[in-house]
């Protein structure tokens, strides 16, 4: 049997945890064992779990030295008594600590992935490069790197992070079978207060900067006025969904701008909403918008990372340029004002190839190259 550790920062909600999770438990059982780490906290986190999970009590999102140090401790230690044959390391946090336990451990096989990146071009010139050259750093000791969107490979490649020949592109994976979700449109709208002939725009996320929320605030505010019965939907929580909550009824928008946190019948209100949207300004390949195309949803979306790796502007939705406002909301516009446009576009991402972001698909990749890695280093027990 093959022995797999998976290491993520935290089990916040989200892509890089929801498919770290997927992979842990649906890995052939009958080839591989595996181990999670992970550290404290995150809306995941205590949820039963199947399998092996193991809390790294230091191991935490925030830069702080001492804390990272005795994180690096303690990942070192656990694997020493896992001795596993394989480390995949996931988030930034736990790729760059991670990677430095596993190899300072021996581990015989280390991957990581990235599910997006720790920098970014709005951070300081010093942070981005500190990050860009720990990336770097922790590469030679990566035997495989692997990228969710054609946009992240590219971006890894022209800041010289790692060897070309190590990269893999594996998709961020969704459960394709699950979208379309079937949903009573009536019933289901009225849980959130909206009726049957709101223009529904919604968005799933975290309330994290990069995933920019006050973006879809301000195209709500902007567009209520000329759109009556549009309602602007942000599913997701996170630290800032109250002052987003309150930031809406500071401008009137309660009525016109929802904020129903985390909810576990997502699915289904992307069933019965009318346009998908996404304000973020880096990502590593949104599910969210996998999920809205597979619901038959056209989408305006920023043009960030792997958005642009299936958002086809023009064909399934709309693209603006990164934080451009104005151009984002003309495109909404353009959707809310012509039936006609919503409609051809929704048959596009309807008809939009996906099979490639299944979530099953994801796994068997995992699993072939770990039998490509395992064979090149004679290392299977």
């Amino acid at each position: 049997m093959v022995k797999v550790a998976h290491i993520i920062t935290r089990l916040d909600f989200g892509g890089a945890q929801g498919n770290t999770l997927y992979t842990v438990r649906t890995l052939d059982r009958s080839r591989y064992v595996t181990v999670l780490i992970c550290g404290p906290g995150g809306d995941l986190d205590g949820g039963g779990h199947d399998g092996d999970v193991r809390r790294a009590a230091h191991l935490a999102r925030e830069i702080a030295p001492l804390k990272d140090l005795l994180a690096f401790f303690e990942l070192r230690a656990m694997l020493l008594a896992i001795d596993p044959d394989i480390v995949h390391t996931h988030s930034s946090k736990a790729g760059i600590l991670g990677r430095l336990a596993a190899w300072s451990a021996g581990a015989r096989v280390i991957i990581h992935t990235f599910h997006g990146f720790g920098f970014h071009p709005r951070q300081s010139f010093l942070v981005r490069w500190l990050y860009v050259t720990l990336e770097k750093f922790c590469a030679r000791f990566s035997d495989a790197l692997v990228f969710v969107s054609e946009a992240n490979l590219r971006t890894a490649r022209a800041a010289g992070i790692g060897e070309p020949g190590k990269y893999r592109l594996i998709r961020s994976g969704v459960k394709l079978s699950g979208y379309p979700a079937r949903a009573d449109r009536t019933r289901k709208r009225a849980e959130l207060g909206l009726g049957p002939e709101d223009a529904v725009v919604i968005s799933l996320g975290n309330t994290k900067p990069q995933k920019n929320p006050a973006h879809f605030l301000e195209a709500a505010a902007r567009l209520a006025p000329r759109f009556p019965a549009a309602r602007f939907v942000f599913v997701g929580g996170g630290e800032a969904l109250e002052e987003l909550r309150f930031a809406a009824r500071a401008r009137g928008l309660e009525k016109v701008c929802i904020f129903p946190g985390w909810r576990k019948d997502s699915a289904e209100l992307l069933a019965v909403s009318d346009v998908f949207v996404l304000t973020s300004l880096w990502e590593g390949l949104p599910r969210s918008l996998v999920e809205a195309m597979r619901s038959g949803l056209p989408s305006v979306c920023y043009a960030t990372d792997g958005v642009a790796d299936i958002l086809r502007d023009g064909k399934n939705g709309f693209l603006a340029p990164q934080g451009d406002l104005d151009a984002f909301c003309a495109a909404l516009s353009r959707l809310l004002s012509d039936a006609g446009l919503r409609a051809g576009l929704a048959a596009g991402a309807s008809a939009t190839d996906l099979s490639e972001f299944d979530i099953d698909f994801m796994v068997r990749e995992q699993e072939k190259l770990y039998s490509e890695l395992l064979g090149k280093e004679g290392t299977q027990k």
